[in-house]
């Protein structure tokens, strides 16, 4: 029998839009009308129709569809779902991937909140870095669009920080050399196969002292936010051993203003 268009969709169960995608593919061939250009399907049709929406439904791309469906053998048929079953497997990696990250996230903020303003000692693992400002004014620099293309596809695993320079001349003044740019974790740069160039620079491992604490967005960084630190320092015998550095862990943004919660980190 000889089926309209719509009447053929409502049978198996697609929509017209996708028959007449289907037809533009190749995958269905329905007769036409030659004086009103109107399409018929038959019985038949739906046989190619559900073999092609199989093959959709594993996740090959749709232009393969229509090739398996032009001319295939079974090998073929059977390499492109073992094809399609790698791509999914990878997917589910970094799918499961940024679950643990985003689990990490979340625990790192709801942590932060509860321990605003306050010191502790912890280990930090070696990190890389691009300097992408000087304070908050963006650097103009070539060499680092690759590098930053590439880190910003990284996100969330990688996450924006700064880092203090020339801290031995800052340290006591009002407001401290400072700039901001993109970091990435040794371990995560190896496994995500991070760009690296000249304009990279390596933190080692280190212990530190780090608390949490607010600025408004406007506001330079200066010695003032983490004297307390300095004095919780200076209390318990510790010096500074290393560069001063620090991450934004959320930007809060409210009606009448926005604050920016860092985590700052002072090598002892």
């Amino acid at each position: 029998m000889k089926y309209s268009i719509g009447e053929f969709a409502s049978m198996v169960g697609v929509t017209t839009d996708t028959l007449r995608l289907y037809e533009r593919h190749d995958i269905i061939r329905p007769l036409k009308n030659n004086q009103n250009n109107y399409r018929f399907f038959h019985d038949l049709d739906v046989r190619d129709l559900l073999m092609s929406r199989f093959y959709r439904s594993m996740q090959i791309p749709l232009h393969e569809v229509a090739s398996l469906m032009k001319e295939a053998s079974s090998d073929e048929i059977m390499d492109k779902i073992g094809e399609a079953r790698y791509q999914l497997e990878l997917e589910i990696k970094r799918s499961t991937m940024l679950l643990h990250k985003m689990n990490e996230i979340q625990e790192e903020l709801e942590q932060a909140k509860k321990s605003m303003y306050q010191c502790q000692i912890r280990r930090l693992p070696g990190r890389f870095r691009i300097k992408q400002t000087h304070k908050n004014d963006l650097l103009k620099r070539e060499e680092l669009k690759c590098v930053v293309q590439d880190w910003m596809e990284k996100l969330p695993y990688t996450y924006y920080s700064f880092k203090m320079e020339n801290q031995d001349q800052a340290i006591g003044h009002d407001v401290t050399d400072y700039s901001w740019g993109l970091t990435l974790l040794e371990e995560d740069s190896v496994r995500l196969n991070a760009v690296m160039n000249d304009s990279v620079e390596y933190l080692p491992p280190t212990t530190c002292v780090s608390a949490v604490i607010v600025i408004s967005q406007e506001e330079f960084i200066s010695c003032d936010s983490f004297q307390f630190m300095l004095d919780y320092m200076e209390e318990h015998g510790y010096s500074i051993a290393g560069d001063i550095t620090g991450k934004i862990l959320l930007t809060e943004k409210m009606a009448d203003h926005s604050r920016t919660y860092l985590e700052i980190y002072i090598p002892i």
